[in-house]
């Protein structure tokens, strides 16, 4: 199978625009992709399109005032993990040689639910319909996680304190505001030990990749970065007990990213990580591999996920701070992993950065770790 490049990246600043129509920030950020590449919409062959909410024939809406219909348009639901599945779509169309060009969109509006509250869930499933909100599958987790290895609330606030910090540094990001430990642990409680400082808001934006071959990215003279893995992987089904402190999912779905980039843990020079609460980032450095079980509030205490650490983790401030409206994520991580490897990402750049590693999860149902669980890794 042939190689395949990230060509271009271009997304919008992640928010609360309930006024906004959905479609206008899908161009927006399908432009700024276009105009980083340098390259005309019809060289653009086959489109992508994720969303978790954004309704019917999503892709078609956004690129119909483009010119860029009467060509393969394809829209991709998988909760959370929706724009990178589109990603993996693009990125396998390439590989097989059936497309040169290929558009990926990630895009999301949650203020179609209101400015505030969870994101609605599906109540056909017996934990929702029993009162399941992502909130409290979350506290479940930290609870147990707490329990079994002695993390304390402040390292959870220690997880959003990071965040913020980097977030500020983030034009792009929908916080941009610096906090203290004091601040995050004095926030109301959502759902104990989370505190609202510790929870991802919801939002609405779009992030779009352009994808093609080592030979287009030579024609056109942009810095081309390799895509070295893409992985998609579903939860198991387990009835029963469910260890709450360990996620075998993106465990089992790293292994296979790591696999296929013939790379490991200790190559990643930075990740964007799924930290939809601030439990999961610590989570998440354990199934990653950059520490073992437990050892998750040594990595924060040591600060070795800063920016300027040995594994500096969600440097575009995470969804905690960039934002999280659910489809766009995954692809506005792709965008910070580029801008980073090509040393663009300003003042929150990580010097040397050669290896970034993106992580999605998503979809809350019952028996399952996660829905879906989305690993990528590239390389300049």
């Amino acid at each position: 199978m042939r190689d395949v490049y990230v060509a271009a990246v271009g997304m919008t600043r992640f928010g609360k625009y309930p006024d906004r129509p959905i479609e206008d920030m899908g161009r927006e950020a399908v432009l700024n992709a276009i105009t980083d590449a340098g390259i005309q919409r019809s060289d653009i062959e086959e489109t992508f399109c994720g969303t978790g909410f954004g309704g019917p024939l999503l892709g078609q809406r956004i690129l119909r005032d483009l010119g860029m219909t009467g060509r393969p348009i394809t829209n991709v639901e998988n909760a959370c993990s929706s724009g990178t599945t589109a990603l993996r779509e693009g990125i396998t169309a390439i590989r097989l040689g059936r497309v040169d060009t290929a558009l990926a969109i990630g895009i999301d509006k949650l203020t179609r639910f209101g400015t505030g509250g969870t994101v609605p869930l599906e109540t056909t499933d017996i934990e929702v319909g029993q009162g399941m909100v992502m909130p409290a599958l979350y506290a479940m987790r930290a609870r147990r996680y707490m329990h079994e290895y002695g993390a304390t609330s402040k390292h959870l606030a220690m997880v959003s304190v990071k965040a913020h910090k980097n977030g500020a540094l983030n034009p792009l990001a929908q916080f941009q505001k610096v906090v203290d430990l004091e601040t995050v642990l004095g926030s109301r409680m959502i759902a104990d030990p989370l505190t609202l400082y510790m929870c991802c808001p919801t939002g609405d934006g779009a992030a779009a990749v352009i994808l093609t071959t080592k030979e287009k990215v030579q024609q056109w003279g942009v810095p081309g970065i390799k895509v070295a893995a893409s992985v998609l992987q579903s939860g198991r089904y387990e009835t029963g007990f469910r260890n709450m402190a360990v996620n075998e999912l993106t465990t089992r779905t790293s292994k296979l990213a790591y696999e296929q980039a013939g790379l490991g843990p200790q190559d990643i020079s930075l990740a964007e990580v799924h930290d939809a609460f601030a439990i999961a980032e610590m989570l998440y450095y354990e199934a990653l591999g950059f520490c073992g079980a437990g050892e998750a509030k040594n990595l924060l205490e040591r600060g070795e996920t800063e920016i300027t650490g040995r594994i500096p983790v969600n440097p575009g401030g995470g969804l905690k701070c960039r934002g999280h409206p659910v489809g766009a994520t995954g692809v506005a991580q792709v965008c910070e992993a580029v801008w980073q490897l090509r040393g663009q990402a300003g003042q929150r750049q990580v010097q040397g950065a050669k290896v970034a590693l993106t992580h999605a999860t998503g979809g809350g149902i019952a028996g399952l770790d996660h829905g879906a669980c989305s690993i990528h890794i590239f390389t300049n």
